[in-house]
């Protein structure tokens, strides 16, 4: 069942086949750098989180959906997250993952265009962040193509070798 559809893509929620998909990207050290990862996940986790995935955002404090292109059956081409749900204050950061064989299409901006929409008119957030790293300018334009700005540098934010750090961006976009 489909969340939000636009042109490109389809927002859905997780489903149990979506196992192998999941296996792939979370197990692709290419993906770790920017999802702070630092070792792979068994199918058996995967398989963990996946049974617990359809459980209320007001009680997991989180969504990952996955985005489908609408042109070619309903491939899963990636994912975007929702973390750090605070309804009190009503904010929540956002995460965004192409598959690498599907960067380029546009599919980020449409599911990006389409979380926004769902977080402000139906989950009534106020405002939604994202962390980029600084040398990220793929999603630095991305996010801010959407209406999100810098609002703060932070400086040798995350490791990415031995005693090399790279600066990090935290970038909001306000309702």
């Amino acid at each position: 069942m489909q969340l939000l559809k636009g042109n490109k893509v389809s927002l859905r929620a997780l489903e149990q086949n979506d196992i192998d998909v999941l296996f792939t990207w979370e197990n692709n050290p290419k993906i770790w750098k920017v999802s702070n990862t630092l070792s792979p996940y068994s199918r058996f986790v995967l398989e963990q989180y996946l049974l617990s995935a359809n459980q209320d955002i007001y009680t997991t404090r989180q969504l990952r959906l996955i985005i489908e292109d609408i042109n070619t059956q309903h491939v899963p081409v990636g994912c975007i997250d929702l973390f750090d749900f605070d309804p009190h204050h009503c904010r929540a950061g956002i995460g965004i993952m192409i598959d690498e064989n599907h960067q380029g299409n546009g599919f980020a901006s449409e599911a990006l265009s389409l979380l926004i929409k769902y977080v402000f008119t139906t989950l009534l957030l106020k405002q939604v962040y994202c962390n980029v790293g600084a040398q990220n300018e793929k999603s630095i334009l991305l996010f801010e193509k959407h209406g999100f700005q810098k609002v703060g540098l932070k400086k040798h934010w995350n490791r990415v070798g031995n005693n090399v750090y790279e600066d990090e961006w935290l970038m909001q976009l306000i309702s």
